[in-house]
């Protein structure tokens, strides 16, 4: 019977999604954690490792688990190149360690071990005869082993006791782990993991629109603009530069300053209104430049340290070539005119939306797709996608699936602000990064909630957020009347807690003028051209440097969810730390921007295996001075004006400086 060959039982496992039907995500060439209960009947010994391969490869590499407690084994997964791969667990009973475990007990006992030591003798002869499993170095050990025992009295108690010492040796029972026969092995189903490259789990965005990059309200800016903006935005710290879309505006219901119906002769538009007679998804807006200019946009970002990302936003201009080519792919009412986009009771009337099916599939379907790789060969990876939540769940699995068959270190960012199983929905099938609800989470209470949610449960595996503190559409309110401590404050947020994060341009100085009531820019970009003085008084560029540069150069800021929350006994004190092997960081942020907070701080000096009242080296990491704590707890006072926060690097005894 086959059922009665899987005699281990294998649940629990950490990266299934949803039975396996999507891929859990990981970054290629780092370790991941995979985790799995693991246990069989009786008390023998069991073992287990993780399989991986690269999809559609015959060759299969595996890891070594370990146990943990309570049946729970572990181990960290390193897949080596970014790509689709699969991921099972194949668990046995491990009959060498069993015996070598009874046997060490009655030989303890002072029992005669004679005829154990023959059946140990057979275990290691049978790993001679196993699947070929066996390589030759193991072979000659074993039976270089078995030789050298063969000669040796059988039944004297002070030889069993060598025999069993050189028979059971460690190192003998670790060749057997890797070599010997496993007895009842029973594997787990393959399961989807998708690696991808590290950007997709560690950047910093800075966001500018290229319009605005002339320094004149009187000229329209254009790529070589944007080119002599790139040593500021690298100086910052900043590894992607993402553009709102660059493409031709349309003019027909075209939107005039603050969002306005009625626009002057020389309004702008909305880039969110795309297509004109100059072209549509795969056309530049003819004042931005050319795509030779686009070309040397590109190759000067890189050399810069600098990847551009896109905006991949799917609504079109009334004037948009797709409509005249295509009516079956927009709605039209009964009167003969197209529909425009709607969010009850918001209009837009300078874009209408495609449908996805009916006469729409599956042309354009292939055209969105061919979009993307249209700009992917243009050297553009990383494309933040607007409002991925109103187009349909398939498309998405299949759009990015197709791209990444191309290139599999291909990024997409979902920006869609709205319910979270939805979000957690488009992180399934395929989105590499989202936006999240981090820019309304302010409160001590509401931040540890939201991060424990997505560091410390399920969604994990699946989602990675970057924390934007504003962007185009987003002025938050917290913003409006905090000043520049609330600036500085979610700024330390974001790029501490989140593995990915951005701002958008005019963070920097603290830019918040609001409409009135509503969380949306005055004067917004997106209406209008603007001019920044990005060194005016007051600007944080010295905070964004700071963090840009420590995110960079401690292992513990550039991963995501190794992370911890410790006391700060003030409501308006938010303390946390991250760790990587040695790397340990701790911060302390006040969450108020208007008043000063004194509080007690924990130390975590029981994750260096230290007693309450040790001492442990400490360097500020604002300052750069370095000192000692002694005892678990401290006092620290946090000034919005002044200093709102605090990162600490805790140095482990014994650890180099």
């Amino acid at each position: 019977m086959a059922l009665a060959a899987e005699r281990l039982a294998i649940e629990g496992v950490s990266i299934e999604v949803d039975g396996g039907r999507f891929a859990a995500k990981v970054i290629a060439g780092q370790p991941y954690e995979v985790e799995a209960d693991i246990f069989s009947d009786g008390h023998d010994s069991i073992d287990a490792v993780v399989l991986f391969q690269r999809k559609g490869s015959d060759e299969v590499g595996e890891t070594p688990m370990t146990f943990v407690e309570n049946d729970r084994w572990t181990a960290d997964l390193t897949l080596p190149e970014p790509g689709d791969h699969e991921v099972s667990i194949l668990a046995w009973r491990d009959l060498f360690l069993t015996w070598r475990k009874e046997v060490a007990k009655k030989h303890a006992a002072g029992q005669s071990i004679a005829l154990e030591l023959e059946e140990g003798r057979q275990l290691l002869s049978a790993a001679l005869e196993s699947d070929g499993r066996a390589d030759e170095a193991g072979r000659q050990t074993i039976t270089a082993l078995l030789d050298e025992d063969a000669g040796q009295p059988a039944s004297e108690a002070d030889h069993e006791g060598l025999r069993f010492a050189r028979l059971g040796a460690p190192d003998v029972v670790a060749l057997m782990r890797r070599i010997g026969p496993r007895t009842n092995a029973t594997p787990y189903r393959w399961l989807p993991v998708f690696a991808d490259r590290e950007a997709a789990a560690f950047s910093a965005w800075y966001e500018l629109m290229p319009r605005s990059q002339s320094g004149s309200m009187d000229r329209h800016g254009t790529f070589d603009d944007v080119i002599g903006r790139l040593p500021y935005i690298r100086d910052l710290g900043f590894d992607v530069l993402y553009f709102p879309p660059i493409h031709p505006i349309g003019k027909t219901n075209r939107k005039g300053r603050n969002n306005t119906l009625t626009p002057a002769d020389d309004d702008p538009g909305s880039p969110y209104a795309i297509g004109a007679p100059e072209g549509g998804h795969d056309a530049l807006h003819p004042e931005l430049g050319s795509f030779d200019d686009f070309a040397r946009l590109v190759s000067a970002a890189r050399d810069h340290g600098l990847e551009i990302a896109l905006d991949f936003a799917i609504q079109c201009s009334p004037d948009h070539p797709w409509i005249r080519e295509h009516p079956e792919w927009f709605d039209w009412r009964p009167d003969g005119t197209i529909k425009f986009a709607e969010n009850p009771p918001k209009k837009y009337e300078d874009i209408v939306n495609v449908h996805f099916y009916r006469g729409a599939l599956p042309d354009l379907w292939i055209a969105l797709r061919d979009i993307v790789l249209f700009w992917v060969d243009k050297g553009v990876r990383i494309f933040r996608v607007d409002n991925p939540h109103t187009k349909p769940f398939p498309f998405w699995e299949w759009l990015i699936a197709e791209v990444r068959a191309k290139d599999p270190g291909v990024i997409f960012l979902a920006e869609a602000f709205t319910r979270p199983k939805v979000m957690a929905r488009l992180a399934k099938v395929g989105f590499s990064q989202s936006y999240s609800y981090f820019t309304w989470r302010n409160t001590k209470d509401g931040l540890t909630e939201y991060l424990t949610e997505l560091t410390a449960t399920d969604v994990r595996h699946i989602m990675r957020p970057n924390f934007f503190v504003t962007t185009p559409d987003i002025n938050p309110r917290f913003l409006h009347a905090s000043g520049r401590p609330g600036f500085r404050t979610r700024l330390v947020l974001a790029a501490t807690l989140g593995g990915n994060y951005g701002i958008y341009n005019g963070y920097e100085i603290c830019e918040a003028a609001a409409v009135p009531g509503k969380e949306e820019f005055l004067d917004s970009e997106k209406y209008q051209i603007r001019v920044w003085d990005m060194d005016q008084p007051g600007n944080i560029q010295d905070d964004i440097r700071l963090m840009n540069r420590l995110r960079h150069e401690h292992p513990a800021l550039r991963q995501f969810t190794d992370l911890t929350f410790y006391e700060a006994d003030s409501d308006h004190v938010l303390a946390y730390g991250k760790q990587a092997g040695d790397d340990f960081v701790l911060v302390h942020v006040n969450l108020d921007p208007h008043n000063a907070h004194e509080f007690r701080l924990e130390v975590p000096l029981w994750k260096f295996g230290l007693p309450d009242e040790a001492s442990i080296e400490v360097r500020d990491l604002i300052n750069g001075n370095s000192f000692t704590w002694h005892g678990k707890y401290q006092w620290l006072t946090l000034e919005p004006d002044t200093r709102p926060y605090a990162v600490w690097q805790l140095i482990a005894p014994g650890v180099a400086r």
